[in-house]
C-alpha cells in the first residue's frame, strides 16, 4: 500500500478507505479541510500501487495496522470509508483493537455477490479501469455517470497501476456472499450509513442477507436522523 498524510500527528485520526477504482488521493478534499483540526490518512490499496500484489483483505488490514503504529495512532476518531471500500473498512473493523470513535460509510458496497459472478465480473471491472487510463479520463461518463475534469487524476493512476492479477485476487476475497461482520453494539450506535437515492447497495442487502441486514437496516434508521441544511438524496 501507498499513505498520504494530511495534518499534524498530534490531532485526532481520521483513516479513509477508498472506492474501487481510484487512488487513497480521491480523499484529498476533505482531507484538505479537516487537515487543521485532524491528522488524516489516506491509504491507496495495493491493488492501485504500482510494483505491488494485492493479496487478501486480512493482508491489506495488515499494512494500515503496522502503518498506524510508528504514526503514534492510538485511537481513530473517525473511520471514512466509500463503495468497496467498505467492505475493506468491515474488515479493519472487525479486527483492530484501537478504539473507534465513529464509522461513516459513504455508499457502501455491500451486496452479497457469489463467487461465479464475482469471477465473470472481473474481466468488465478491470477493462473498465484500465480504459480510464488509457484514455485519459475519457471514458469517464460511460464508466462513472459523470464527467468532471477534477476526479479524473485518480482514476487514471489507479488504472495506470492496475493488473489483472490483482483485480482478480481483490474480487476473489471481496463482497462474498457470506454472513455480516458483526460489530460491536457499542460501535454500531456510532455508524453512519449514507446511501443516495439512486445507488442499490442498501437493497441488496435488504434481499439478500437475512438478520445481518435487518441489523444494518435498525443501525441506519438509528443513526440517520436528518441533518438541517445536508442534501442526503444525492445520487
Amino acid at each position: 500500500m501507498m499513505f498520504q498524510t494530511y495534518g499534524n500527528r498530534n490531532h485526532p485520526a481520521v483513516l479513509f478507505f477508498h472506492a474501487m477504482g481510484v487512488t487513497g488521493e480521491s480523499s484529498e478534499p476533505v482531507a484538505n479541510y479537516l487537515q487543521d483540526r485532524y491528522f488524516c490518512i489516506l491509504p491507496t490499496s495495493t491493488v492501485y500501487c504500482k510494483g505491488q500484489k494485492y493479496v487478501s483483505k486480512a493482508d491489506e488490514v495488515r499494512q494500515v495496522e503496522e502503518y498506524l503504529k510508528p504514526q503514534g495512532v492510538e485511537r481513530l476518531e473517525l473511520v471514512v470509508a466509500s463503495s468497496i471500500g467498505a467492505d475493506l473498512a468491515m474488515a479493519f473493523l472487525t479486527g483492530t483493537k484501537l478504539p473507534i470513535g465513529h464509522v461513516f460509510f459513504d455508499g457502501g458496497q455491500f451486496a452479497q455477490i457469489g463467487k461465479g459472478t464475482r469471477r465473470m465480473m472481473t474481466p468488465f471491472l478491470y477493462l473498465a479501469i484500465k480504459s480510464l487510463y488509457w484514455s485519459k479520463g475519457g471514458t469517464l461518463k460511460k464508466v462513472m455517470w459523470c464527467d468532471d475534469d477534477a476526479i479524473k487524476p485518480y482514476f487514471i493512476a489507479a488504472g495506470k497501476a492496475l493488473t489483472y492479477g490483482s483485480m482478480r485476487r481483490q474480487m476473489a476475497d471481496s463482497l462474498e456472499d457470506k454472513p455480516f461482520p458483526a460489530l460491536p453494539e457499542d460501535l454500531q450506535c456510532r455508524c453512519w450509513f449514507e446511501f443516495g437515492s439512486a445507488e442499490d447497495h442498501l437493497k441488496y442487502r435488504a434481499g439478500n442477507a437475512g438478520h445481518s441486514a435487518v441489523r444494518l437496516q435498525e443501525v441506519f434508521r438509528a443513526v440517520s436522523e436528518p441533518v438541517p441544511g445536508r442534501d442526503r438524496n444525492r445520487a
